[in-house]
């Protein structure tokens, strides 16, 4: 499993509009799209999409660069005020997760 995210810096003041966005659910179907997780974390200053699937890269640019993708390219606008300066991608650079065996007492 591969995991990105995609992490941007918010405008002042933008954090409760992008909350709403973000209530409003993905603009695409994770699971249809080949990803196994998707999550958003939001903080006052910062906002960070993350992706979790085989050949995760591959399956973000499809995502962002297909233009017949019009709810995503239409999402993008929506967030594109909110966000100071360009996006960036952030590789996984450590997991840890426990095994399945270490917790389990059935």
């Amino acid at each position: 499993m591969e995991r990105l995210a995609i992490v941007a810096r918010l405008k002042a003041g933008a954090e409760p509009r992008a909350a709403e966005l973000i209530v409003q659910g993905p603009p695409f179907d994770p699971e249809a799209n080949g990803f196994e997780r998707h999550a958003i974390y939001l903080s006052a200053t910062e906002v960070v999409f993350l992706f979790e699937a085989r050949e995760v890269e591959s399956l973000v640019e499809e995502l962002i660069d297909d233009p017949f993708r019009w709810m995503v390219s239409r999402a993008i606008d929506e967030w594109r005020p909110l966000v100071d300066g360009p996006p960036r991608i952030a590789r996984e650079a450590f997991f840890w997760e426990r095994s399945s065996a270490a917790g389990d007492s059935a």
